[in-house]
């Protein structure tokens, strides 16, 4: 399984990706890196941003794996506040998966997306939560062609009605 988004050559070169997309897949390859490996976040985010977020000068020193044109203080926030929430990220997302499933269960990448989103639903109010649910969904297509997906909606749309459920005129609960 490979941490790099599996439709990194299928977007046209007219279609620049957003900003914030590529902090997220960013930040999704990040945190999975620091899963595997056990580094530490503040070492990851500086690799990123000096191997992956900055311009290269030389186009063809550029590759599939750059980050260029992403938000860097985005990404940072992202990983930073999963690394600092993940004790009550973790239970919240494993009451939400199948019963008999446990985070620690799932593939490395998904626990990574639904880690970074449910981090989003929480902290990041300055984004609709319905845009955090359809980036982490896209993100998933990004590096899955199964069921995951899937999985990431399920489980962000219903961590979405408790963490945010007042956004979306449901009851939080």
């Amino acid at each position: 399984m490979s941490s790099q988004p599996a439709d990194a050559k299928k977007t046209k070169k007219s279609e620049k990706p957003q900003p914030r997309h590529l902090s997220r897949i960013g930040a999704v390859q990040a945190l999975y890196q620091m899963d595997l490996a056990g580094a530490d976040a503040v070492d990851v985010i500086e690799q990123f941003a000096q191997l992956r977020f900055v311009q290269a000068a030389d186009a063809e020193l550029q590759s599939d794996n750059d980050l260029v044109g992403g938000d860097i203080k985005f990404f940072a926030a992202i990983v930073e506040g999963v690394v600092a929430r993940q004790r009550e990220i973790d239970p919240l997302v494993d009451k939400q998966l199948a019963e008999g499933w446990r985070l620690v269960r799932v593939d490395s990448i998904l626990r990574a997306i639904l880690r970074a989103g449910t981090y989003e639903l929480m902290d990041r109010k300055d984004v609709p939560p319905r845009v955090v649910i359809n980036e982490y969904i896209n993100v998933g297509h990004a590096f899955f062609s199964e069921d995951e997906p899937r999985v990431i909606n399920g489980v962000l749309d219903a961590l979405c009605g408790i963490l945010r459920g007042d956004e979306l005129g449901a009851k939080s609960g």
